[in-house]
């Protein structure tokens, strides 16, 4: 699907909601992104001349950096020194114009630089502030700095990951800064909807940390230790709450992951796999009984899944009701027909590489739907036409800050 398929702006839910991001690498950035692929006009500030460090992660293709591309779609960049006197007077400008900012200093860095939360507030009394840092604005370690895999560490999250005789492993991506991206994005919807309800609501502050939004996602780490006083372990690629559970190898050498922990799907996988007295057996009749002997189960199923090629295991999977996949690469998401029929698929025209495909705006909406409309921007690319337009800055002005590395 190319972008001008997708409907016009005046059509896309949060059109007219702007949002000033001066938060850097990924969770603050993609919190306004995920609001930017529904129409939200979002200003991404950057240092003159160094830019985001997001810039600097691999991959990148003949000098461009691929990863922002994706993570600061959608957005128009400027860039803005707010040490310097200059910028922080731009700032202050920029803040009235403004229903949200992002940023993800380290609690109080706004302060230092003059923007404490009441002169925010005396700027924008309805401005809606996102600030995201790695252990949260209180608490004795709300200053230390915080990435995704020490949040994910910290959180329990790690502990959780891997095979039970190796240490902990974090996986190849930084999952805390996208999940935190995403309650990001919750919390500014939340603040809007209250804006919009309440007649005596006006500005809000969100406290936001990779730490609480992992430690969110772990559901019932908490209250099982609670209340059984258990500390779960790693597993490897075996589940701990169902099972069968696991990840076995194909004859064709695929890794083929399967979960059929729902009693009528276990039932049917018994019969396909020509074992229906497993129905039978106290250790496998129930899903309680199925974890505790998850070895000796899965030594019935690697054989049969062994023995088959995974496109003949998928169509009979498809047949008998039972849930299971490839586990896929990178290429093979890239050529799935599923994925291409849904339109998971965007084809976007990029000013330093052409036409580049990334993933498509998610959820799908029917009557408004998302809009990927440009790539991330090119480092300063619009901060003439912002500064003109929205502060009415002339030729001659802007030029002076340039000089002076304001911008």
């Amino acid at each position: 699907m190319t972008n001008a398929e997708n409907g016009g702006d005046q059509n896309q839910p949060l059109h007219g909601l702007k949002i000033l991001d001066i938060s850097t690498m990924i969770a603050g950035p993609v919190a306004s992104t995920l609001l930017a692929d529904f129409g939200a006009e979002v200003i991404k500030v950057e240092l003159p001349g160094v830019g985001d460090s997001l810039r600097q992660l691999p991959p990148h293709k003949e000098g461009a950096p691929l990863w922002w591309k994706v993570t600061n779609r959608n957005k128009k960049g400027i860039t803005l020194d707010l040490r310097k006197e200059e910028g922080k007077e731009i700032f202050r400008r920029l803040i009235p114009k403004f229903d949200v900012l992002t940023e993800n200093f380290r609690p109080g860095t706004l302060d230092k630089y003059g923007f404490s939360r009441e002169i925010l507030k005396e700027l924008n009394p309805d401005l809606i502030i996102l600030r995201i840092t790695g252990y949260g604005q209180t608490g004795p370690m709300a200053s230390r700095p915080g990435f995704a895999r020490i949040a994910e560490a910290y959180s329990g999250f790690t502990a959780l990951c891997g095979t039970p005789d190796r240490p902990p492993m974090h996986i190849g991506y930084p999952i805390a800064d996208g999940v935190t991206g995403m309650f990001g994005a919750i919390g500014i919807l939340i603040a809007c909807f209250r804006q919009k309800t309440r007649k005596d609501a006006h500005g809000e502050e969100i406290d936001l940390s990779l730490v609480d939004s992992m430690l969110r996602m772990l559901e019932f780490s908490v209250i099982e230790y609670d209340q059984l006083g258990v500390v779960r372990e790693r597993s490897g690629n075996r589940s701990q709450y169902a099972g069968p559970s696991n990840v076995y190898l194909t004859k064709d050498q695929r890794w083929f992951s399967m979960s059929a922990s729902a009693q009528p799907v276990f039932a049917r996988l018994t019969h396909t796999i020509g074992r229906p007295d497993l129905l039978e057996n106290p250790n496998f009749a129930t899903n309680p009984a199925r974890v505790k002997n998850a070895g000796a189960l899965d030594d019935i199923i690697k054989p049969w899944i062994a023995d088959r090629n995974i496109d003949d295991i998928m169509e009979i999977f498809e047949r008998d009701g039972i849930s299971g996949g490839p586990v896929n690469d990178a290429a093979d998401v890239f050529h799935s027909e599923h994925l291409r029929e849904r339109n998971s698929f965007i084809e976007i025209e990029d000013s330093e590489l052409g036409p580049v495909t990334m993933q498509n705006v998610i959820p799908i909406m029917t009557e408004a739907p998302g809009k990927v409309h440009s790539t991330g921007p090119t480092l300063g690319q619009d901060t003439d036409d912002i500064l003109s337009t929205m502060l009415e800055l002339t030729d001659a002005e802007i030029a002076d800050l340039r000089s002076k590395n304001v911008i």
